[in-house]
């Protein structure tokens, strides 16, 4: 039978509902360029290729609606329902029709396959000769970075050069994490046993936010870090600084904190030049430098200290952080020096 006029109304409708969502859906994408973790705002070579190739997919994917929906409404409009119109035929095959509707979808498909295996050949190769070689490894739940080659450890924050590659080591030592910047870099996971690798070329300067991309028990949505992507001038001092020795406390409050921190907080946390070299958390050497705490959550301030040494599992449910149940004053002068260690 012929479409009806109810039949063509509904396939109006259809298709004038797609298109309204599809324009709504890319409102919502062209306003998310600038958010802290699209992906529509590459700032590397490699995050650059594998957006290229989703503008290839989303063009192509494009082409098709447009098609299939330019088809359906002029056939709804040509083969519409008249009066003493004829009356339907019954058509058995059409060779070319079926030979044209196979070979499209071959051709877009292979249109897609070719340039995803060249991007995942070129983005999951060995980096280039000269990369600046990092260590990051996920705990639960904070990220840690370590730089072989310069002799510094730090954490949830990673400094790089720009223009410069880097190649990053990704392992974990106790579940699977994942490794994700979204500005910079695809989602690689961290697992157990099996070291995995990532590398990059920033090509702006700034900050870029990351985040653990798999859940890893109940602070997952707590563990995030940030990229920050300097100038060459920039990222030598910065080098210069972490490597050195934590410097001893000045005033007779820091120094205080100093003693506290150099005992109590030992057992977990390294300060390279005291006789705090504990392994299971971040190492605080230059602790003072970062802008962030507590596994980028915190904003480092008097006010973000303060809160997160008050109660940490209060903070970040789940914290390997027990509450040392420390008082306002002990409290007070561990902010202090912590502060100090720049």
């Amino acid at each position: 039978m012929r479409p009806s006029a109810r039949t063509l109304t509904l396939s109006a409708v259809s298709v004038i509902a797609v298109l309204i969502l599809s324009a709504i859906l890319w409102v919502i994408f062209a306003g998310s360029v600038d958010h802290l973790q699209t992906t529509f705002n590459p700032k590397s070579d490699n995050a650059i290729k594998i957006h290229d190739l989703y503008k290839l997919v989303w063009i192509l994917a494009g082409i098709v609606m447009a098609a299939v929906l330019a088809i359906t409404l002029a056939f709804s409009l040509i083969f519409r329902e008249r009066p003493g119109g004829k009356a339907a035929s019954h058509i058995h095959g059409n060779p070319k029709l079926e030979v044209m509707w196979t070979l499209i979808p071959v051709i877009i498909g292979v249109l897609i396959v070719i340039p995803s295996i060249k991007v995942i050949a070129e983005t999951t190769g060995d980096a280039p000769d000269g990369a600046i070689e990092i260590v990051a490894t996920g705990h639960q739940w904070w990220f840690e970075f370590e730089y072989p080659d310069e002799g510094l450890v730090t954490a949830n924050e990673l400094h790089i050069p720009v223009g410069r590659t880097v190649n990053i080591e990704l392992r974990s030592v106790d579940v699977i994490h994942s490794f994700w910047v979204p500005q910079l870099a695809g989602k690689v996971d961290m697992v157990p046993g099996h070291n995995n690798k990532l590398w990059f070329t920033p090509d702006t300067p700034g900050e870029y936010y990351g985040q653990c991309a798999e859940f890893c028990g109940t602070s997952h949505a707590n563990m995030r870090f940030r990229v920050v992507v300097d100038t060459e001038a920039d990222y030598a001092k910065w080098v210069m600084a972490q490597t050195a020795d934590a410097q001893p406390a000045v005033s007779n409050l820091a120094q205080a904190g100093e003693g506290i921190a150099t005992t109590l907080c030992a057992a977990c946390h390294a300060i390279r030049g005291t006789g705090a070299v504990g392994i299971i958390g971040p190492d605080l050497t230059h602790v003072g430098s970062r802008k962030l705490i507590a596994s980028g959550i915190i904003d480092n301030d008097t006010e973000g200290l303060t809160e997160w040494l008050t109660n940490p599992p209060e903070v970040k449910p789940g914290s390997k952080m027990p509450n040392l149940n420390l008082n306002s004053e002990q409290i007070e002068q561990i902010v202090a020096y912590l502060q100090g260690l720049q």
